[in-house]
């Protein structure tokens, strides 16, 4: 891996902010009210949970034909998860690596596949969002993923010496677009076993990020 890095790119669900349990939540609200078999713990979430998100809502069984993604099911699930946003907590992680990446003068990003102005707004009631030079999101709800986002983040940054953090496997193809490398964190929304399939460096927590950065 190289180091030296002038940007690190930081995904925001499940790499900064822990909202696993209360996604989960959300999600098996849902299933419980169509009488679909609900996920029983985090492993079974990990296990299945992936982009683009309307393909892992179809696995869970929901029902397009009789309940639209885009006009029923995604702004429901959004709605269960704002009732419970207040929960989810920063990763402990976040904050020292933040501020030694900053100290190193290394500029920082958020890119992720969720709204940009829901992000903001969860950043600003936790303290954070100072800490981070741009927020690049989705404009809406629909978490497609954000390849064609890395493609625009990387027209603005041509010649950055870039790593992506993130815990899915989708930031690590994410990351090939952008053409940097990438650090896996197995503490968010894939299992460690999903993530040891890439030809990357995957860590258990943001705290091992550290030493590979700027160690």
């Amino acid at each position: 891996m190289k180091k030296n890095y002038d940007h690190v790119i930081w995904d925001f669900n499940g790499t900064i902010l822990n909202d696993i349990q209360i996604g989960i939540e959300s999600t098996n609200l849902m299933l419980s009210q169509r009488g679909l078999p609900v996920l029983p713990d985090v492993e079974a979430y990990r296990e299945v949970f992936d982009f683009p998100v309307e393909e892992y809502y179809r696995r869970l069984g929901f029902d397009f034909e009789k309940e639209d993604y885009y006009t029923v099911l995604a702004p429901l699930w959004v709605s269960l998860y704002e009732e419970r946003r207040g929960a989810a907590q920063l990763f402990p992680g976040v904050q020292p690596l933040t501020s030694a990446l900053r100290r190193a003068g290394i500029a920082q990003s958020i890119l992720s596949a969720s709204d940009g102005e829901m992000m903001r707004r969860q950043l600003q009631e936790r303290g954070a969002l100072a800490w981070f030079d741009e927020v690049w999101g989705n404009d809406g709800i629909y978490a497609h993923g954000k390849s064609g986002l890395a493609a625009a983040w990387r027209r603005a940054h041509p010649a950055d010496r870039a790593v992506m953090l993130g815990d899915t496997v989708h930031d690590f193809d994410i990351a090939r677009v952008i053409g940097a490398d990438c650090i896996l964190i197995a503490a968010g929304h894939h299992a460690k076993e999903r993530l040891l399939t890439c030809n990357t460096t995957v860590v258990d927590t943001l705290e091992d990020c550290l030493p590979l950065l700027l160690g």
